[in-house]
């Protein structure tokens, strides 16, 4: 067997609907509705029965969270996912940024005489 074969991450789908469903505190039609709605979208088995992940467990509670306790309604959250998910991309791009900007002032310096 493969050294790697249960080598598992947050993003492995493995949860079953029913599985992901108690382990959210929610109901599997709700996980249902959530996926129609691209709030969480779990991966698929070959046959198309969804898979959740660990991540998704945990935003699927952070949805039910923004729901209950804030009152925002699934488009707000939807949006809010959305500007989360840029959020994330733009910070790492940023991190990116300044490493490039860090080895080109680097190079500047190493090759430029002293003024």
């Amino acid at each position: 067997m493969d050294a790697n074969f249960f080598d598992l991450s947050d993003d492995t789908p493995v949860y079953v609907i029913s599985v992901a469903a108690q382990l959210s505190g929610l109901h599997p039609q709700t996980l249902r509705q959530y996926d129609r709605l691209g709030l969480v979208s779990p991966g698929r088995t070959a046959g198309r029965g969804r898979l959740y992940s660990t991540r998704d467990i945990v935003l699927l509670r952070e949805v039910q969270r923004l729901s209950q306790e804030d009152g925002i309604n699934l488009a707000g959250i939807k949006r809010i996912l959305e500007l989360e998910t840029e959020n994330l991309r733009l910070r790492d791009q940023v991190g990116q940024l300044r490493g490039e900007l860090t080895m080109m002032r680097a190079l500047i310096r190493y090759e430029l005489p002293p003024a």
